[in-house]
Formats: structure tokens, sequence, C-alpha cells
């Protein structure tokens, strides 16, 4: 006679005490997460409540009547400002060609005195030229906005060369990771330690553990730091340019190379090393032959996301002064020039976006 089994039978009980555990577990986690939304101050609708701002930060404001009656009044002063700087300049030298002791109240009366002649001077199509020039720039800086974006040829080829400047330090940052990642990584895992330093005296084993902890720290150290952190400090050190942005980003990038490998390499199949061992390989040998074909998959697709990520930092790394096209950036961000702005960061963008397609084919190939 067949006995039918029940769901109570076929499923296994789980332990009062382990329930006990993910219902605790549980709970923590709701209190974690209910007090981090509280302190974080999310608010799902606020975005929607503000979109009134997003969208004339984004598109532009209306300009009223007090703006553009503001915006011809800066206008109107500009011929006599320019007038004074050049007629101030112009002074200047002549005194200093006459020999003339400098001296500034005599010099800003003379300016003052050529700039009026100048200005009386001026053909009315010249001055009325300048005004309405300077009154549209003044009124397009008060509507603001980052559309539409900045199109003009010049500075279009400005960007394309700050923008290579840029690719070139997430190329180099990557590099030099790269080639500092493998021996590093080498040395902080357990496997290629016992490959390097073999035996199993308490000596040998005390001398791997420390190696690989201190290996370990050097990395979590190196990635702990922002690389805008990091580029800080070499701006300070080294000066402006764009060498501190590669540092940082070297620096940056090693640890997180140096961790994923060495993960990886830690779980790679012992048998292979085994076998190549047994082949009278001496350390160096069974790492180049047994150890680094089974991870190269991983070395070669994690360094492609990096250089793909060290792409977009290299350009924040430009508003500390690391060069690249972020400098420009801030540069016209702190002049209000936003269009400008929105240009570079399309070009950023289609960038990124060319470079992931690449990186996409390179590991299709290779991996």
């Amino acid at each position: 006679m067949t006995q039918e089994l029940t769901l109570d039978q076929i499923t296994p009980r789980t332990p009062l005490s382990q329930k006990v555990l993910l219902g605790g577990l549980g709970l923590l986690t709701a209190l974690i997460l209910v007090t981090t939304y509280v302190w974080c101050d999310i608010d799902p609708f606020a975005l929607y409540a503000k979109r009134g701002n997003a969208i004339s930060y984004l598109f532009g404001r209306e300009v009223n009547a007090d703006d553009k009656a503001s915006a011809m009044r800066q206008a109107e002063r500009v011929p006599a400002i320019i007038a004074q700087e050049e007629a101030m300049q112009e002074v200047r030298a002549q005194m200093q060609a006459a020999g003339e002791q400098s001296d500034f109240t005599e010099m800003t009366r003379r300016a003052q005195k050529l700039a009026e002649e100048r200005i009386a001077a001026m053909p009315e199509a010249e001055r009325a030229k300048l005004v309405n020039s300077e009154y549209a720039r003044i009124v397009d800086e008060k509507r603001g906005g980052f559309f539409p974006p900045e199109t003009a040829l010049p500075n279009l080829a400005k960007y394309f060369r700050a923008l290579v400047e840029t690719i070139a330090i997430a190329i180099w940052g990557t590099l030099l990771a790269f080639v500092a990642s493998i021996p590093v990584s080498m040395l902080a895992a357990r496997n290629t330690l016992k490959l390097l330093i073999p035996g199993s005296s308490p000596g040998r084993k005390a001398l791997r553990r420390t190696i690989q902890f201190n290996v370990r720290r050097f990395l979590d150290f190196c990635r702990g730091f922002n690389e805008f952190v990091m580029a800080l400090i070499f701006v300070a050190v080294i000066g402006l340019g764009p060498f501190a942005g590669v540092l940082a980003l070297a620096i940056h990038t090693l640890g997180n190379l140096g961790k994923i490998i060495s993960e990886a390499v830690e779980a790679i199949e012992p048998g292979q090393v085994e076998a190549v061992e047994a082949g009278g390989a001496n350390p160096l040998q069974t790492m180049a032959f047994a150890v680094l074909p089974q991870v190269m998959p991983t070395i070669v697709s994690f360094s492609l996301l990096k250089f793909e990520s060290n792409v977009r930092s290299a350009t924040i790394l430009g508003f500390v002064g690391a060069g690249g096209i972020g400098f420009l950036m801030f540069d016209k961000l702190n002049g209000y020039l936003y269009r400008e702005v929105c240009t570079m960061m399309i070009m950023v963008i289609l960038t990124v976006v060319i470079i992931d397609y690449a990186c996409g084919k390179l590991r299709r190939r290779f991996i």
C-alpha cells in the first residue's frame, strides 16, 4: 500500500531559532530603512513640486521689462568703460615713455579727458552696435538656461582639444593602475603568496599573513579616498595640470583593480596550478601560465570598465585644476555661461557612449 506524503512532510521545517533570527534581521532592516529615509529627508514629490525651477534652470526663464531695462542701463555704460580702460593704458604708456612719475591722480585725470574725447568722436553707429551687442549678452545671461547649447565652431574646437586631454588623463591613469595592479594583486592573494613564499613553518605562515594584510590595507588606502580629494592634494603638491589628474586616477584605480584581481586570483581552479608545478615550473612561470590565463578575462573586463569610469572622473577632476574639459566647464559655470557648459556635457556624454561601444567590442573579442 503506497503512503501519500503531505506538503508538511515534503517541505523541511525551519527551526524556531532561525525564524526568530530572520524576523529580527527583517525588523532591523526595516528600522534602518525608515530611519535613513527620514534622516535623508527623502520626498518623492519634491521634484514634481519644484518642476518649475527645473524647467527655468534648464531652459531659461522669462525676461521681464525690469530685467530688460536693467540690461540696457548696464549696456549703455559699456562704451564709457571700454574707452576709460583703453585711455588709462595709453596714458600710462605715454607717461612711462616720457619718464614721468606715475601719479595715479594725474593719470586718471588725463585718461578721463582722453576717454571723453573718444566717446564724443565715436560714430553713433559704432556706439549703437557696441551697446546692442552688450545688451543682448546681458539679457541672455539673465535668461539663463542650458538650452540651446553653444555651437560656435571656434568654441567647439577649443572644447574638443580639452576633451582629448581628458581622455588622455583617463588613458594614462588606467594604464599605470593596470600595470601596477597585477603584481600587487599577486601579493594580496593567499594562493599566489604560497607560490612565492612556499613552506608550512610558522615563520613562513606569519610572513605571508603579514604581507597579505599590509598589501590589502594599502589597497584600502588607495581606494578609500575619492579621486577628487586626491586631485586636490596633487594639485597642491605639483601644481595645476593634467599630471595631477593622472596620478589621482592611477592611485584610486589601483585600489579597485588590485582588490578585484586578487579576489579573482583566490578563486581560480587549483588543478591547473598543480599541473604546471608538477611539470617543474618555478613560481613566476606558474603564475604566468596557470594563474594569469584564468584571471585574464576578469582583468581585461574590469580594466575596460574602469577606463570608462575614469573618463567621467577625469572630467570632474578638472574642477580642481587637474586639466581637461572639466577645467573649462568649471570656468564657464562660474561665469554663468550655461549653454557652453551644456555643449561640453553633450560632448562628454557622446564620448562615453563611443568608448562604451568600443570597450564592448573588445570584451566580446577577447573574453
